[in-house]
């Protein structure tokens, strides 16, 4: 299976225009709902998400470009300039094209003392990436250091947009990224098969011997 053709890195032109698609009109929908009449400014963040999911299905690339926060600003009768401010004071949205694999990777102490660096040093030899903040030049992946996410137990571990990878060394984000750049998608988790966050090899209390 083949990946579907990935942006290109050069193109960084803000579109001239936005309009959202029936998917992303059908959860709009079922986001205002949440507020009470006169609150709906209270939705800039779920829909500025539903932005970027659909530039993501459109282009390839999952970010938020002007013309689409002056749509927001419409949508929910506020100020442009307000989102803005929430568009680039939260990290997880991506104001400029990103690669079509978002690769973020947590270097935060516990995901470092158990290898992060191992880690990014795959995430640039198998994504063909220099450092933090590139984008291959297939327009494949971007990388990005993320503080951490709240997978400790299993560290070390990435992201990959919104699906994390843990029990991570340099082989298994090898492997991870070969997949991706088949366009195959693997099951995110832990990568050694640990059930949720329990100790490796398995549970080591309250099984049925302790229970009786």
């Amino acid at each position: 299976m083949s990946h579907a053709s990935a942006p290109s890195v050069h193109s960084h032109d803000e579109p001239t225009a936005f309009a959202f698609d029936a998917e992303s009109e059908a959860k709009i929908a079922t986001v205002i709902k949440r507020y009470p009449e006169g609150k709906q400014a209270s939705a800039v963040i779920p829909l500025l998400y539903v932005v970027q999911k659909q530039m993501g299905r459109q282009t390839g690339s999952a970010w938020v470009p002007r013309v689409a926060m002056d749509v927001v600003a419409d949508r929910l009768s506020m100020p442009p300039i307000r989102v803005y401010e929430v568009a680039t004071f939260y990290f997880m949205f991506n104001t400029k094209p990103i690669g079509r694999y978002h690769l973020q990777v947590c270097g935060t102490t516990p995901c470092w003392l158990r290898g992060s660096d191992d880690v990014l040093r795959a995430c640039k030899d198998a994504g063909a990436l220099k450092g933090y903040g590139d984008t291959s030049a297939d327009g494949l992946f971007t990388l990005t250091e993320m503080e951490c996410m709240g997978a400790c137990v299993n560290a070390p571990m990435i992201a990959v947009d919104d699906d994390y990878y843990e029990d991570l060394d340099y082989e298994r984000t090898v492997a991870l990224i070969e997949s991706l750049k088949r366009g195959e998608r693997p099951a995110p988790g832990s990568a050694i098969g640990r059930q949720s966050s329990a100790p490796e090899g398995g549970p080591q209390v309250l099984t049925g011997a302790e229970q009786e």
